[in-house]
């Protein structure tokens, strides 16, 4: 993939991999871990016990991605907002930044990111701390009017599935930021031309470069939008100087500064490894229930009680847990 793909593929490595694929031989790190209860869902790239914000951004010399990922976000963001939920949230690198929304749900399949966010961002009633699965979200319908998915769809299997949970639970005319790795960014177009790679970056389907790390097509991210019912408002291109010559030669608030200056150029082209999207959730939502804020995994029923020891579900008896503040819906059987 050289430098720009590789700063993708080192996410899941050292990291535990649920679910029915890949075997253990094609991962470096990685152990099959388990699978959801329901077998035909997707395989779950899962951060636990990892220290993906210490080891990937502050020990490895990514500043100027965060910083140009900052500028991105304060583009696409609504000024105000009431309840958003961050998909992804992992260590909560980004919640600071989502300053104009009242309260937070941050979402993750790690429950150790979760305690990890916990700590860094504290207990208070603006944050709700949620492990749980992005295909069984577990949550009402229209609950959010707003939310986000930085650096995760290169771990889904299945956008479509993904993308249509999130418009699930989102209100009509509440904005979706969503960031992807791009397969047809410039390094990738010159590796194909020069026939140092396989796979054609120009082609819609998403390629694994390795075990659940996945770029994609901008017309098929677009596509796949659509189809779950949003309406593309806007794209910004980011990290056009993702090199490590560049960044070590310039000061990373130089590089920032004109990452900035060409994000723009997203609505019309995108040649960079990572790709912003804003849309708006279009077509009708129900209202979410008045006495509800969960809902089961497993069966879809609302979860309108919560006890000490955690929320039980009226219809199929399932008690969900509440390990110390963090609510975890994760549906896990051993491997």
């Amino acid at each position: 993939m050289g430098v720009w793909g590789t700063l993708y593929s080192v996410q899941c490595t050292t990291y535990r991999v649920q679910g029915t694929r890949p075997s253990p031989t094609q991962l470096t790190y990685g152990k099959i871990f388990g699978v959801n209860t329901n077998p035909d869902s997707p395989p779950i790239c899962d951060y636990e016990n990892s220290d993906y914000q210490a080891e990937f951004w502050e020990q490895a010399n990514r500043a100027y991605e965060d910083g140009a990922e900052a500028v991105a976000l304060r583009r696409l963001l609504p000024e105000h907002g009431s309840l958003l939920l961050e998909i992804g949230a992992g260590a909560g690198r980004n919640t600071p930044r989502y300053q104009g929304y009242e309260r937070i749900v941050l979402l993750d399949y790690s429950l150790t990111q979760m305690q990890q966010a916990q700590a860094r961002l504290g207990r208070s009633e603006r944050y709700t701390y949620v492990a749980a699965d992005v295909y069984h979200l577990p949550f009402v319908d229209g609950l959010f009017d707003g939310a986000t998915m930085i650096r995760v769809l290169h771990h889904i299997a299945e956008p479509p599935l993904a993308l249509a949970q999130i418009r699930r639970v989102m209100g009509t005319g509440g904005i979706f930021i969503l960031e992807f790795a791009n397969k047809q960014n410039l390094k990738a177009i010159l590796r194909y031309a020069l026939r140092r790679q396989d796979w054609s970056p120009f082609t819609p389907e998403p390629v694994e470069f390795v075990p659940l790390n996945f770029d994609f097509h901008p017309r098929s991210v677009r596509n796949w939008l659509a189809e779950a019912g949003f309406d593309l408002q806007r794209q910004l291109t980011v990290s056009h100087f993702r090199i490590g010559l560049l960044k070590r030669a310039l000061p990373t608030r130089w590089l920032v500064a004109l990452d900035s200056a060409a994000q723009p150029t997203g609505n019309w082209w995108q040649l960079t490894p990572s790709v912003f999207t804003r849309s708006e959730a279009v077509g009708e939502s129900p209202p979410p229930p008045a006495d509800a804020y969960f809902q089961c995994p497993r069966c879809g029923s609302p979860l309108p009680e919560e006890t000490p020891d955690g929320l039980p579900c009226p219809s199929c008896g399932h008690r969900w847990p509440i390990v110390d503040g963090i609510y975890d819906f994760r549906d896990r059987v051993p491997a």
